[in-house]
């Protein structure tokens, strides 16, 4: 099996539990073609550098699945139906990062910077 990392831009209109609910469909699709998702992160409501579909905003979410090619063709061609999906994207990598996402550590960092300056 491949290591993939799957990243999903969702409408900014729709609930933080609604896109949990768009996440937690894509993990048992994939159990369900015998992949799995070894991690997931949920990077917030994020501006976007252009506008899509005439939208600002969007919700980001990261996905690491271990499956075959063929199980991401199937999501991706589900993504592309999903009308609350504006984006995605599907990368290859040799291995998972044990670190956070570069998106995570910087969150991180500006809590710890706002928690000294208190």
């Amino acid at each position: 099996m491949s290591l993939y990392e799957h990243v999903i831009i969702s409408r900014p209109d729709i609930s933080s539990s609604q896109v949990e609910e768009i996440v937690q469909n894509i993990n048992s699709k994939v159990q369900n073609m015998g992949g799995t998702i070894e991690g997931a992160e949920y990077w917030g409501l994020r501006n976007l550098a252009y506008r899509m579909k005439k939208n600002r905003k969007a919700h980001y979410n990261l996905l690491k699945i271990n499956a075959e090619a063929s199980v991401i063709h199937e999501l991706e061609r589900q993504h592309r139906i999903n009308e609350d999906i504006l984006r995605y994207m599907s990368i290859r990598v040799d291995e998972f990062s044990e670190d956070p996402s570069p998106i995570m550590k910087k969150r991180e960092e500006r809590k710890r910077r706002e928690r000294e300056d208190r």
